[in-house]
Order: C-alpha cells, then sequence, then structure tokens
C-alpha cells in the first residue's frame, strides 16, 4: 500500500514542482480553498492558539492572521514539494542568506548545531550547505511511508545534506570527531515534548509550558557552536535568513542559558510576524502540567 500511495502521488507532486512561478502559487491558492474553507484543516486548533497567544488582539486581528497564516502554510507545503527540482542557482535566488560567513569563519573551529524554529520556510535551510566546507545534517523525524521517507533523503542529498534521526545524532557527531570530521547539525527545537519526558519548564509566548532543551544538551555534552537562524519572508516565494551566535563555547554555559536565549530570539520573530509561524502545531497543550509532572518526579525519587 505505501508504494501505491507513492507511485499516485510522485507523477503529481513532479507535476507541481516544474510549473512557473505564476502557476505555482496560483494553484497554492486553490489549495488554500480547499483546505481553509472547504476541510477546514486545524481551524480550531489554530483558532485556540492564536486565542491563548494573543489574548488582547480583536477577533478581526486574529483572523486575519489566521487566513494569512493558511495561505503560508500552503506556499512552505508546495516549496517543500518544488524542492525535488530546485536547483542551487534558483534556491539561491529565493532564498537569501544575508551572512553566511558568520557559519564560515566558526566551522574553521568546531562543528556547529544550527537551531530554528516553525517559522518562515525551514525546508530551504538546507540550502546553507552550499556555502561551507563542514558536512551538512538534518536532524528530522522519520516520515510512516518508507518510500516517501527514502525520496526525501535524496532531494536533500541534492543540496550535501543528510538527514539523521534524533537518536542517530549523537552516534554521528561522535564518529565524525573520532574521523576529524566537522559538522554542520540543522534542527528545529520548538516543538511540544511529552510532559512524562520533560526536564524543563519557561515561558513561550507568555505561556508556561514543556521545553525541549535536547539541543542544549547535546551542545553542551558535544562542545558544538550553537547558532541561532531567523528566516523572514520578503514576498511569496522569496526569504532572507540571518545567522546570530548563541554561543561558540556552549560547556561553559549555564544550564538554561541556551534554551532561554533560543526561546528568546524565537519569540521576537514570531511576535514581528505571527502569520509565518506553525500555528497548527498544539505547541501549549501541556500548559498547567508542570505540577504534575513534579508529583511524578517526586515518586520515583522515593
Amino acid at each position: 500500500m505505501q508504494l501505491l500511495v507513492f507511485v499516485l502521488a510522485y507523477p503529481f507532486l513532479w507535476l507541481i514542482s516544474i510549473l512557473p512561478h505564476r502557476l505555482f502559487y496560483g494553484f497554492s491558492d486553490l489549495i488554500f480553498i480547499l483546505i481553509y474553507h472547504v476541510i477546514g484543516y486545524r481551524r480550531r486548533v489554530v483558532e485556540s492558539n492564536l486565542k491563548l497567544v494573543f489574548p488582547k488582539k480583536s477577533i478581526e486581528e486574529r483572523k486575519r492572521i489566521e487566513k494569512e497564516f493558511y495561505k503560508h502554510l500552503c506556499d512552505s507545503f508546495l516549496e517543500m514539494v518544488k524542492t525535488m527540482n530546485l536547483s542551487k542557482e534558483a534556491v539561491a535566488k529565493k532564498y537569501d542568506i544575508q551572512n553566511v560567513e558568520l557559519i564560515q569563519e566558526i566551522e574553521k573551529e568546531k562543528s556547529i548545531l544550527v537551531v530554528c524554529s516553525h517559522y518562515a520556510n525551514w525546508e530551504w535551510n538546507v540550502s546553507l550547505n552550499n556555502y561551507v566546507k563542514s558536512k551538512g545534517y538534518a536532524v528530522y523525524t522519520k516520515i510512516n511511508n518508507t518510500y516517501f521517507d527514502s525520496w526525501s533523503r535524496k532531494v536533500r542529498a541534492r543540496w550535501n545534506t543528510t538527514l539523521i534521526t534524533q537518536q542517530e545524532t549523537v552516534k554521528t557527531i561522535v564518529k565524525n570527531k573520532r574521523d576529524g570530521i566537522k559538522g554542520i547539525f540543522g534542527m528545529v527545537s520548538d516543538q511540544s515534548p511529552q510532559v512524562s519526558r520533560s526536564q524543563y519548564w519557561k515561558e513561550f509566548m507568555g505561556i508556561r509550558v514543556p521545553i525541549i532543551n535536547g539541543a542544549e544538551t547535546l551542545a553542551r555534552k558535544m562542545d558544538l557552536a550553537v547558532v541561532f537562524l531567523k528566516v523572514s519572508k520578503v514576498k511569496r516565494g522569496y526569504y532572507k535568513a540571518e545567522f546570530s551566535t548563541i554561543t561558540a563555547n556552549a560547556p561553559s554555559t549555564e544550564k538554561g542559558e541556551i534554551t532561554d536565549q533560543f526561546i528568546k530570539l524565537a519569540e521576537q520573530q514570531i511576535y514581528e510576524r505571527p502569520e509565518h509561524y506553525l500555528w497548527t502545531h498544539k505547541r501549549w497543550k501541556h500548559r498547567g502540567k508542570e505540577a504534575q509532572r513534579a508529583q511524578v518526579l517526586a515518586k520515583k525519587s522515593k
């Protein structure tokens, strides 16, 4: 069944990927009508998230953000498909990296962990590997359909990127160190962790929730430089990326320092243009459960 789905879907995806700019985004407009007005994909989740995060905004303003978000969501999905036939020259025009020299300077000394949030276009972040000497990796979650998972790996490989799971990350870094290979590891770090595994709680967009601190733990343990990637949507189909160093010496940082700085930078980005954040994600579903988690930990310690 997985093979059948892939065989049926692949020609359609390939056709979409070669559409010229106007037709490509015209098709995205049609998808928006279907997803937003007909299917209503996760509209309740989006409405709830926006009301939770922006209680002082009017209903009309939240509705505007909601509609703009869904238009951007459709663009983002199709831009992911576009990747399969997007050349290095083409992506360089659409995804403008402002200060790649910051990464180029740090990679002379050590491996780098590039962290970002589900904002704007995180799919084309891997084009960074067209400008650096270090081996590029993207930490990802496997796709259930093995054929699509394999296809996804091949597409990223065109831009010198190797996909690895979270479980493979430490092993890969250790092996690279042993072999004298520097790497750049990209990680989207604003997901919502399971309460049972949560180790760190903090306000995100004004709401106290569990925060994934795996990037910080990894950086401090493996001595990785940590760089935040801010992506902004300039206009439809065009983005700019800017890097800022969180730390070049992770082992010397205080516990929570790297994670707190990441959250601060991610929040600033969302407040600037909230319509470009991934509001369909149930990011705040574990709010109010910190005491429950503390009780569980207390029982285990007895």
